[in-house]
């Protein structure tokens, strides 16, 4: 598709959504699966004026009709792929005024007649920098998903950062390669695909298909994507990695969580020196700290390992203690961050706002510590840390040494009530081949001081893990439990 006929498409479907009564702040949610009609839905509705809520295609009926009526939208958008959700919205929020399909469904293709309107929204509906753009709703793997507000202004602001600190040089001979859902990352990184006039490329699944994606790679001369850890070392794993040439790429981001030491040199030694990290929640649209390729290495000694980068461009850090303290290098506290990329408030819940934005900081949730040059490492989450026999355990790190054994794919440590420690650590794994419990610890052995050790392991097929690919330890927590 050319921009040309995506731009008359978005101004025929922005002014569809007028003409139904669509005003500047109404929110337009869409539960759609990857498609350049859910791109479509993204512009017309700034357009108009209105907020984009995309939700993330994987979620349950009841999780979409929270999130319907969390939002209080005025406007529904499903795919036809889903009519249980569209129905659980409808009911939670029976204030919404519109309902449109795309590819089909109770009213036919009602986008495709939207956006294929001869009447177009010449001049998009002007709105201030502090105006609601996007609602990004967070994963809620710790309770229910919340509504983080990014304003016109925040995504001017990060589009911008992300240019200069993720794909400097980026022009309209660039292409990126899609493969992960556009309602939250992979959306922001298709967004600043557009001031480049760089096309992206969909893949036809709706599921990654490693062998899909190669291909594409190299029949469209890829030069960019955004991942997820999980996805990357699925896709440098996979065998058509060595079938097809890849070396058009420039930049393979990956964000949402810390890679595995492991992974991160097999996928050098994959892809050559072209990995991007980044390191960001939803609520900071990403922009927090980044490790261009340049600081990447497959030598432990010329790269600072663990590491996720350094501060972002015009972003600034603080590791703060419990009473709001900045601790100095070395010390680990809370990874707290200001500047223009940060959300502008969680909608309508005052007891988050508070807490996130506590001393003039927004407070990530995430536990770490910078050294001496700045470079930042994150230790996990702080509701993931526990207490054993009075000390602090991080999963992390355990995980991490425990990922250096040949045998184990996957691992997830999580604390659980001990009758002599208080909490102690369980190890779940995921593995290529058989391994004793006496092989892992003697593996530990020097690695781990011993009261980081879990004192049992369980071995699973797989891991849960939530729509956004990342493992959810809650639900490890919970099963674990259930069969203790």
């Amino acid at each position: 598709m050319t921009w040309a006929r995506f731009a008359a498409r978005v101004r025929a479907a922005a002014a569809g959504l007028a003409a139904r009564g669509v005003a500047p702040g109404d929110r337009v949610l869409v539960h759609a699966r990857n498609s350049i009609a859910q791109l479509e839905t993204m512009w017309a509705a700034w357009r108009a004026g209105a907020v984009w809520v995309p939700t993330n295609f994987r979620l349950t009926p009841p999780e979409v009709a929270y999130l319907a009526a969390s939002s209080g939208a005025t406007v529904h958008i499903f795919d036809a792929a889903f009519p249980d959700h569209a129905a659980a919205a409808r009911a939670a929020n029976p204030a919404m005024g519109t309902e449109l399909w795309l590819g089909g469904g109770a009213d036919g293709a009602a986008w495709e007649r939207l956006a294929g309107g001869t009447d177009g929204l010449e001049r998009p509906v002007e709105v201030g920098r502090d105006h609601p753009a996007w609602f990004f709703y967070t994963s809620g793997t710790t309770g229910r998903s919340k509504a983080a507000v990014l304003t016109h202004g925040q995504l001017h602001f990060v589009i911008n950062n992300h240019l200069a600190d993720l794909i400097p040089g980026t022009t309209e001979h660039d292409v990126s390669l899609v493969v992960a859902p556009l309602s939250h990352g992979a959306g922001v990184h298709a967004l600043i695909q557009v001031p480049r006039g760089a096309a992206s490329v969909l893949p036809a699944g709706e599921r990654l298909d490693c062998a899909e994606a190669w291909a594409l790679v190299e029949r469209h001369r890829v030069s960019n994507m955004f991942t997820v850890p999980t996805i990357l070392t699925m896709l440098t794993r996979h065998a058509a990695v060595d079938r097809h040439d890849h070396s058009s790429l420039r930049y393979v981001i990956y964000a949402g969580a810390p890679m595995y030491r492991a992974d991160q040199i097999h996928a050098l030694e994959k892809l050559g020196p072209v990995l991007v990290q980044y390191y960001g929640l939803g609520e900071v649209t990403g922009a927090i700290t980044v490790l261009p390729p340049a600081w990447h290495s497959t030598d432990d000694t010329a790269m600072a390992v663990g590491s996720c980068g350094f501060p972002r461009t015009g972003m600034e850090i603080a590791i703060l203690s419990a009473e709001g303290r900045r601790l100095p290098a070395g010390e680990t506290g809370e990874i707290c961050v200001r500047g223009g990329a940060v959300l502008a408030e969680y909608w309508n819940n005052p007891e988050a706002n508070e807490k996130a934005f506590a001393g003039g900081w927004f407070h990530t949730g995430d536990l770490g510590h910078a050294d001496a040059r700045g470079l930042v490492y994150i230790t996990g989450r702080a509701s993931d840390m526990y207490i054993s026999g009075g000390s602090n355990v991080y999963p992390r790190e355990i995980e991490e040494a425990l990922l250096l054994h040949p045998a184990v794919a996957e691992a997830c440590v999580v604390g659980l009530p001990h009758p002599k420690w208080g909490e102690a650590g369980v190890a779940v794994l995921v593995v290529r081949a058989e391994v004793t419990e006496a092989a892992l610890f003697a593996h530990l052995d020097g690695r781990l001081a011993r009261y980081k050790w879990p004192v049992r392991f369980a071995v699973w097929p797989e891991l849960p893990k939530s729509g956004y690919g990342k493992v959810a330890k809650r639900e490890v927590r919970r099963l674990l439990e259930e069969t203790t």
